[in-house]
């Protein structure tokens, strides 16, 4: 094998071991990339985010107002916007989540003073004043160059209601909709890259049966006619549960009805007792490794719907849209009721890019996904406590993994995986994926579970030698070190670097780490 030469990783992977009390001896893990074989697009939907009205996940987390003293720009925040912007978010989904099955769009039009007052029933029972409405929404997505993805009200709405909101963001010319939006102050239509119709329908979209779900759909993607090129999402299933997929697959088409995709949510816990889901900070190792054995049931999951997906559209037509997922814990303490606010660690930075190797080897079907949430809420990108602005481990990962969009996937071998094991549970120590991205280069994530031991990869590219690779490490001391106000760096991602010999590479992982890089040929 050959040598790594990076101080700075060495030292750090040294200062990890020596407070983890890890041996000196390292996994050694064979990777073979074929990069001579490119397969489907890693679509830069994958990346995409979910912001909902529930908590501080807007108001406060990325809406202020234009009156507020915090810098914004139309009542956006202008520190949060700007640390999205670099993750290049292609995507955010809006306006739930639970609550867009009680959202009615014409609250939240018009002057805002003019604007109902509701209640929030499903998060926290807060009032809910409609300061950020449709119009409000496209600002944001303008602002971050990304596309839209709209959650329509099934459940408590009309079909006449839900099409008319369709008409309203997209439709041109001369119709009273489109009039009525140019008076709200966008004379333009929106761009709707994609539209659900409902969402959680097995639940809090209104506790129904695939069949009856179907029905709806069927019925309400008849009258909706967007004016451009919107994609409509079917609201699938959840967990381990294939029948949504299975049916909705057969059922959802009819004369004049469109569908492109069918979604899913899998939320990652521990496992539940009496108290909850657990910490998200103060765990031990036992909650480290289940944590991440339940975030990779994320692979089985997938496996079963696409094989449901399969049977009953080979032409492969509909996307698997996984718009919910992420790690999800007690809430913090001291935080509202009902607010999901809770601390974001180094594990939640692997749960991430565990999930983004397991999204990537299924790119074919696996076409759009959104993390709960951008900010504050669940498995957040960014925190805030008034003006103060801090980013989280997950932000960093997702930074990271910018490479991996739009980029072409390439078939990875790896050989000599061992176990990482804790009590009676084990799980696979390395994770990888490689893709060819738009600017040409070769890339390659790895993650590294095992919070004690240092992990030797050693990488072979198919088709072509290695001369080197360089790109970022992301670690810490700690399983559960995280970032606040006080210390924002306690988690960043720091330089990595590698040499090779005869073609081939040695990437040294630190113990729980996920290193991306650049692999030059």
């Amino acid at each position: 094998m050959t040598s790594m030469k990076n101080t700075t990783l060495s030292v750090l992977a040294a200062c990890v071991m020596a407070a983890s009390g890890a041996t000196a001896a390292a996994v050694e893990v064979g990777v073979t990339i074929d990069a001579a074989k490119p397969g489907p697009v890693i679509s830069k939907y994958v990346y995409g985010q979910f912001a909902e009205h529930l908590g501080t996940g807007i108001y406060g987390g990325l809406w202020v107002g234009p009156d507020s003293t915090i810098p914004n720009t139309r009542g956006w925040r202008n520190d949060v916007v700007a640390a999205l912007k670099a993750l290049h978010v292609p995507l955010v989904r809006w306006p739930g989540g639970c609550f867009a099955d009680q959202y009615h769009w014409r609250d939240g039009i018009g002057p805002r003073a003019r604007r109902p007052m509701r209640i929030n029933t499903h998060w926290g029972g807060v009032d809910e004043d409609n300061a950020v409405g449709t119009h409000e929404f496209f600002d944001l997505v303008e602002q971050l160059g990304a596309d839209a993805y709209v959650n329509g009200n099934l459940g408590t709405g009309t079909v006449q209601e839900m099409a008319e909101w369709v008409e309203y963001m997209t439709a041109n010319g001369a119709s009273s909709l489109a009039r009525l939006r140019a008076r709200n102050g966008h004379p333009a239509p929106y761009k709707v890259a994609f539209f659900g119709i409902g969402n959680e329908a097995w639940g809090c979209g209104g506790n129904m049966r695939p069949e009856q779900y179907a029905d709806a759909y069927r019925r309400y993607a008849t009258f909706l006619h967007p004016a451009g090129d919107t994609q409509f999402i079917a609201a699938g299933g959840h967990d381990d549960d294939t029948s949504w997929t299975d049916y909705l697959s057969q059922h959802i088409y009819g004369w004049g009805v469109r569908a492109h995709g069918i979604s899913f949510h899998y939320y990652t816990s521990p496992g539940a007792d009496k108290n909850g889901k657990y910490g998200a900070t103060g765990f031990d190792e036992s909650r480290w490794i289940e944590t991440l054995k339940q975030t990779q049931r994320m692979e089985g999951f997938i496996a079963a719907n696409v094989a449901k997906l399969d049977a009953h559209d080979p032409q492969k037509t509909l996307m698997f849209a996984v718009d919910e997922w992420g790690t999800w814990y007690d809430a913090e303490e001291g935080s509202k009721s009902g607010f999901l606010q809770q601390q974001n660690t180094l594990r939640d930075g692997l749960v991430a890019a565990l999930n983004f190797n397991i999204f990537h080897a299924h790119a074919d079907r696996v076409r759009m996904t959104s993390i709960a949430q951008m900010v504050n809420v669940l498995q957040a990108m960014v925190r805030t406590d008034g003006a103060r602005m801090v980013l989280t481990p997950t932000y960093h990962v997702f930074r990271m993994y910018v490479p991996f969009q739009d980029a072409v996937s390439v078939p990875v071998r790896l050989a000599n995986n061992p176990s990482y094991a804790f009590g009676d549970v084990d799980i696979p120590a390395v994770s990888a994926s490689a893709a060819r991205s738009k600017d040409g280069k070769l890339v390659l994530a790895l993650v590294n579970t095992n919070p004690h031991e240092q992990a030797d990869v050693t990488v072979a590219v198919g088709g072509a030698g290695a001369r080197g690779a360089t790109g970022a490490v992301l670690t810490a001391a700690a399983m559960d070190a995280h970032n606040t106000f006080a210390t924002p760096a306690a988690v960043a991602p720091v330089p990595f670097d590698a040499k090779a010999s005869d073609g081939r590479l040695v990437l040294h992982l630190p113990a729980k780490s996920v290193v991306v890089v650049a692999v030059q040929e």
